[in-house]
């Protein structure tokens, strides 16, 4: 059985991607578009991983927030992603509780060790 990983995104690049090489790693993949359903979709999913294109539409910070403060959904890692030069993206991703808050360009050459970072249980 293939773990499932919901992928946040609206732009085609990175997010398709992101997705082809999730499935290249044995994850069952679910694409959502829509930041106001994400906290409602992984509550219903329960996924083990969540990834999250900070430079979507919608307080995509804010669904990150409810997912962590909900103790039904707080154990899912999420790593946030934001294109390069987005620094403040990024910041707003950790304060609302992302696991890994990193950018595309890091994300799009070290997939394999940020997912090994973000499902590393202590």
């Amino acid at each position: 059985m293939q773990p499932l990983a919901i992928v946040f995104y609206e732009r085609l690049m990175p997010g398709s991607q992101l997705v082809n090489r999730l499935q290249d790693l044995n994850y069952r993949v679910l694409a959502l578009d829509n930041a106001a359903r994400l906290a409602a979709t992984v509550q219903r999913e329960m996924p083990l991983l969540l990834v999250a294109d900070l430079a979507a539409k919608g307080d995509v910070a804010g669904a990150i927030k409810k997912i962590k403060a909900d103790g039904t959904t707080s154990h899912v890692p999420i790593i946030a992603f934001a294109p390069d030069g987005k620094p403040d993206l990024l910041a707003a991703a950790q304060a609302a509780g992302a696991n890994l808050a990193v950018t595309e360009s890091a994300l799009a050459g070290h997939l394999p060790q940020m997912l090994e970072q973000a499902l590393h249980v202590d």
